[in-house]
């Protein structure tokens, strides 16, 4: 490295760090802050009702022995079953949108009359605020007054009204249905962006050679579009990690169907345990971050190639 190129870097890193500090001190104001709040508070026995009066409990709020027994969130089965029934949504959700937003992409992509209305056609459900999803689909699956099950009836496929959201075993299948439908669009959206910066020329040789279409998605199109795939499942992952609004508005508290962020919610506002709510919280931030760090772990192999390919492209 010149000695220019070392002034000229050095002069580019102060100019970012006079740009970004703003960003930064409003960044650890209204995150860094809080989130350092509620890992303190963890530590505590504070109440909702009584927030200044507090003392510290250790880890009693995670894990703690008392008289033979076991206490804490980590010794709560609720929690247990909110944290799998967490990762059961976030895997689901993310795959099916996953699959059908590639599938709405390549539609999407192809030329046929009447594109634009149905792009815009498609986008309808993810315009739609959440709140406002969750209690439509609320009313389509009551098992009342539900049209789904009207509808279902009238094609014979079942014999009397299933309460989709008050059994067990189908509330939870039923709100991942509902989130793949609002969320999927904004997985094609992604997805169709990316399909249009490929080049055509490679379609094109592919086509010349007879080359399968299925083989031409796999070999060509899937690895050109893989970065912008590998943002959008971050995106769904850590949504569908935190998910919160769509749940508790479809099925309220229920254990059925209860996430991470609804029992710490129950906690913290229902039950206002200050201190167990805060650690339920940081338990979720822990989770997200954890699964987070894997994920890019598991893009790491793909970041080497691409810098491996760089570096063989210089020589």
């Amino acid at each position: 490295m010149s000695a220019t190129t070392g002034a000229g870097g050095r002069g580019s890193t102060r100019t970012a760090a006079v740009f970004l500090s703003p960003m930064m001190a409003v960044l650890a104001l209204v995150a860094v802050w809080p989130l350092a709040r509620t890992i303190w508070f963890g530590f505590t026995d504070a109440s909702l009702t009584a927030p200044g009066d507090y003392g510290l409990v250790g880890f009693a709020n995670y894990l703690e022995a008392y008289d033979g027994a076991w206490y804490g969130i980590l010794a709560d089965p609720t929690w247990w079953r909110a944290l799998a029934n967490t990762l059961i949504f976030a895997a689901a959700s993310v795959t099916l949108e996953t699959v059908l937003g590639i599938a709405m992409a390549l539609v999407l992509n192809a030329e046929f009359r009447g594109r634009g209305w149905v792009r815009a056609a498609v986008l309808v459900p993810w315009a739609i605020p959440t709140v406002v999803s969750a209690k439509m689909w609320a009313w389509m699956l009551h098992d009342q007054f539900g049209i789904v099950n009207a509808g279902l009836m009238a094609l014979g496929l079942i014999d009397r009204p299933v309460a989709w959201l008050a059994d067990a075993t189908t509330a939870l299948p039923a709100v991942i249905l509902v989130d793949v439908w609002k969320t999927t669009p904004f997985v094609a959206l992604l997805m169709l962006a990316a399909l249009q910066t490929v080049p055509r020329d490679c379609y094109e040789a592919a086509r010349v050679d007879g080359i399968p279409a299925w083989k031409v998605f796999v070999f060509i199109t899937l690895p050109l579009i893989r970065p912008a795939l590998a943002v959008a499942v971050v995106f769904r992952l850590l949504d569908a990690l935190r998910v919160f609004d769509l749940v508790y508005v479809m099925t309220g508290n229920a254990e059925a169907t209860m996430t991470l962020s609804v029992h710490a919610r129950q906690q913290l506002v229902q039950f206002q345990d200050m201190g167990y709510g805060s650690a339920a919280s940081t338990l979720l931030f822990l989770v997200v971050g954890l699964v987070t760090i894997l994920w890019l772990a598991v893009l790491r192999p793909d970041r080497s190639a691409v810098a491996g390919q760089r570096e063989g492209a210089g020589a």
